[in-house]
């Protein structure tokens, strides 16, 4: 027997072994990218703007494909401009009650709502900017009807930042973004977890494994989900980039990328050691006044 006999076993195990870890981490991601969280009666037991002594409206939009979202409108007499939250991947509106109220008590109507499948919206499993663009857009529409002509603003976070460039590329009254903690792409984001937790294991098979799940599992793509190319799409409207220095779920090197695509007017403010969506909560008062400033200055001054 020839020592390369000898090594036929050996090299079949590891293959096999790679092979599994390719699909069992695929598998993972694929959960984590579109989990299908069941109701629970304590989903309900959250804080509303009344808490905060804000007058509110509950409402429900309807997306494109015939889903109810729930959500929150926030009224402010007299005000031609309208700020829409867009929350993160696993949150939901009420998550939003900090940066909305402040926004509100500056004088801006405010919608607040939940993506399809959290908080109090219809069940659906959990795409990663997939639908939830669509969903965006349905809550865009919506505030159209609430204010003629309606400046609109959209402040998001993580997924929800990342869903909010990419319905800007689509959707022109979007008139200004307010991004923090976005990343540039799905696949970059999978990418970066694999090197981090996954040492020398190259991510390029566990992201082409987990994209074919996905469509499989759940009919799209997350490497289709690409905010960094929908930047040049966006035009010469404002835009407002924050990310925590420290962020290491998505880096900071991702918010350079996006900002460098981006065009005039744009900004790009990196809060020292925070972490991921970690701004808001190392300064409220800070974060609430400069988010606050730029929306004044976007959608209230003459362009």
């Amino acid at each position: 027997m020839t020592p390369r006999t000898n090594l036929l076993p050996f090299l079949t195990t590891a293959a096999l072994g790679t092979l599994g870890t390719i699909v069992g981490t695929a598998w993972y991601v694929t959960t984590r990218v579109s989990p299908q969280h069941p109701r629970h009666y304590s989903d309900d037991y959250t804080f509303t703007p009344w808490e905060l002594g804000v007058p509110y409206e509950s409402i429900q939009l309807r997306s494109a494909d015939g889903l109810a979202l729930s959500g929150w409108w926030m009224p402010y007499p007299g005000a031609t401009e309208v700020v829409i939250g867009s929350h993160g991947h696993s949150g939901r509106k009420d998550d939003l009650l900090g940066i909305g109220t402040s926004v509100w008590r500056a004088g801006f109507n405010v919608l607040l709502f939940d993506y399809r499948g959290r908080g109090n919206s219809e069940p659906w499993p959990h795409t990663l900017i997939s639908r939830e663009v669509d969903d965006l857009r349905a809550a865009v529409a919506y505030a159209q009807t609430r204010v003629a002509g309606a400046k609109i603003g959209v402040v998001g976070f993580s997924m929800g930042a990342a869903v909010a460039i990419m319905a800007a590329a689509q959707e022109p009254a979007i008139a200004a973004l307010s991004v923090d903690s976005s990343f540039t792409s799905v696949a970059d984001v999978v990418a970066h977890q694999v090197r981090r937790t996954m040492g020398l294991m190259p991510p390029a098979p566990i992201i082409h494994a987990a994209d074919e799940m996905l469509v499989r599992r759940h009919g799209y793509r997350f490497t289709q989900a690409r905010p960094i190319d929908a930047m040049a799409l966006i035009g010469a409207r404002p835009i407002l980039i924050i990310h925590g220095a420290n962020d290491s779920t998505v880096p900071v090197a991702q918010a350079q990328r996006l900002f460098a695509a981006a065009d005039a007017p744009k900004q790009l403010w990196v809060v020292e050691g925070v972490e991921h969506c970690g701004g808001y909560f190392a300064d409220r008062p800070a974060y609430c006044e400069r988010v606050t400033r730029f929306f004044e200055e976007s959608l209230r001054s003459e362009m």
